[in-house]
């Protein structure tokens, strides 16, 4: 029988619908960053938080709401000595101006963020989008979305980019005018 709890997704080419360009997906092109290309210390992180989703999905099952799952991952992550905050406020930018803010549900040992969800069927392009929105407006290059809502955590894992961040991480200029990422 297959052991969903070992298996590390956040590499797997299947999984990472959130680096492929919306025209690719019928020529299997792919675009985006290899996470060889991250920070160390940012993967390392993420997959501590992956290995404690899969414990947490292996232990409490479907079903809950998704601040059960927020409190058990939050808890988690803690006994690792990894930091976490939840629902951490960031504040969107207009031509400088602040516009509002927007939270995480967890935002994780300062480096990235992670959304939870626990409802059946697969991450869609939306959820994609809310937590890429919300990478722009804490100036982050990684997040994590979790759907505790399905059979398997490796169907409910997605990793979501920041492609300007990244850009100006690399020194790109072009970053601010490129509006197909």
């Amino acid at each position: 029988m297959y052991d969903d709890h070992h298996r590390d997704t956040t590499s797997s080419p299947r999984r990472d619908h959130s680096t492929r360009h919306p025209d690719s997906h019928d020529r299997g092109e792919r675009r985006g960053v290899p996470l060889s290309e991250l920070d160390p210390a940012l993967t390392a992180v993420s997959h501590k938080v992956i290995g404690a989703a899969r414990d947490i999905h292996v232990t409490l099952g479907q079903g809950f709401d998704k601040h059960v799952y927020i409190d058990a991952l939050a808890h988690a992550l803690a006994e690792q000595g990894v930091g976490v905050k939840i629902g951490a406020l960031f504040t969107p930018q207009y031509k400088g101006q602040p516009v509002g803010s927007t939270a995480a549900d967890l935002f994780v040992d300062g480096k990235f963020l992670v959304e939870v969800m626990s409802t059946p069927g697969q991450v869609e392009s939306w959820d994609r989008l809310r937590l890429r929105a919300k990478l722009k407006a804490a100036d982050l290059e990684l997040g994590l979305i979790l759907n505790f809502g399905g059979r398997l955590m490796k169907d409910g894992l997605v990793r979501v980019l920041n492609p300007d961040k990244i850009k100006s991480l690399r020194g790109d200029d072009s970053a601010e005018h490129d509006t197909n990422s």
